[in-house]
C-alpha cells in the first residue's frame, strides 16, 4: 500500500518545514569554548529529500540533536512546521517532538524482546492510541515495508536491512511532518545500504514523504536531492 501524503494537511506552501537562522551551539570546557556550531542557516520544504554530510568534529552530531528537538540552540532561532521550537519550554519540546520527528538511527534501537508489528506499534501506545488501531497502522507500514510476513519476529531473527525497514515503519507510524535519519546505513552492507537509499527515494518520491538525513558518507548523501556540506560548524558552500 502507499502512505498517505506527509505533507498534505499542514500549513501554507509559502511556510518552510524547516528553517533555521544563523543557528549557533557553543560548549564550555573548563575555560574552553568550543564552538560547534557557528551560524549555521538553512530551508527544508515539505517533500524535501536533503542531506547534510560532514566528517568528525564538523558539527553535524550537534546540529541533528538540535534539529531532533534533543538539545537547544546557544544562538539564534530554529522553526519547525511554522513554530519557533527553541523558544518551547522542555514539555513542548518533547510532545512537539513526539508529534513532528520520525527517527532513524544507524543502530536500529528496535526493543529486542517485542516483535516487529509490536515494535512499529510503540510510538502509538505512547500517543494513548486503542490497541486495534495502532496494529492496524502498523501492519500496514509492515506491509509496505515488504515486511508483512515478519510481523512476529523478534529484531534477533531479522537481517540488517529488515530491522532498519522496521525501524523506518516505527519512525513513519506516526505520520510525522520530519522524517529524520541518522547514519541509516552505517551498520549495513552494500547490498542493504542500497536498499535502504532506496526505500528512502520511494518513500519520498512516491509518498511525499519529507527525509533530512545526517552521514558522513558522501555516497549516501549524494542520493538526496540536495546535498549540504558542513564543515568546522558551518556549510562549506551556503545553504
Amino acid at each position: 500500500m502507499r502512505l498517505r501524503s506527509l505533507d498534505g494537511d499542514r500549513r501554507s506552501g509559502d511556510t518552510p518545514l524547516l528553517r533555521t537562522v544563523q543557528l549557533g551551539r557553543h560548549f564550555q570546557l573548563g575555560p574552553v569554548t568550543v564552538r560547534a556550531l557557528k551560524g549555521v542557516s538553512f530551508e527544508m520544504r515539505a517533500g524535501d529529500f536533503v542531506s547534510i554530510v560532514g566528517g568528525s568534529g564538523s558539527g553535524k552530531s550537534t546540529l541533528m540533536n538540535i534539529l531532533g528537538l534533543l538539545d537547544r540552540p546557544t544562538a539564534g532561532e530554529f522553526y519547525l512546521d511554522g513554530r519557533e521550537v527553541s523558544r518551547f519550554s522542555d514539555r513542548q519540546l518533547s510532545a512537539f517532538r513526539n508529534r513532528a520527528i520520525g527517527f532513524v538511527f544507524q543502530a536500529f534501537h528496535l526493543l529486542p524482546t517485542l516483535s516487529a508489528v509490536e515494535n512499529v506499534a510503540l510510538p502509538l501506545l505512547y500517543q494513548g492510541v486503542p490497541r486495534p488501531e495502532r496494529w492496524r497502522r502498523a501492519l500496514a507500514l509492515l506491509e509496505r515495508m515488504g515486511l508483512r510476513d515478519r510481523e512476529d519476529h523478534r529484531p534477533a531473527q531479522l537481517s540488517g536491512g529488515q530491522q532498519q525497514r522496521v525501524a523506518i515503519a516505527r519512525a513513519l507510524v506516526t505520520e510525522p511532518r520530519l522524517l529524520l535519519a541518522d547514519e541509516p546505513t552505517g551498520a549495513l552492507d552494500p547490498a542493504m545500504t542500497a536498499e535502504i537509499l532506496g526505500l528512502f527515494a520511494e518513500l519520498n518520491q512516491q509518498d511525499r514523504v519529507s527525509i533530512l538525513i545526517i552521514t558522513h558518507d558522501m555516497k549516501v548523501a549524494a542520493r538526496a536531492r540536495r546535498v549540504l556540506r558542513l564543515q568546522d560548524g558551518v556549510f562549506a558552500d551556503g545553504a
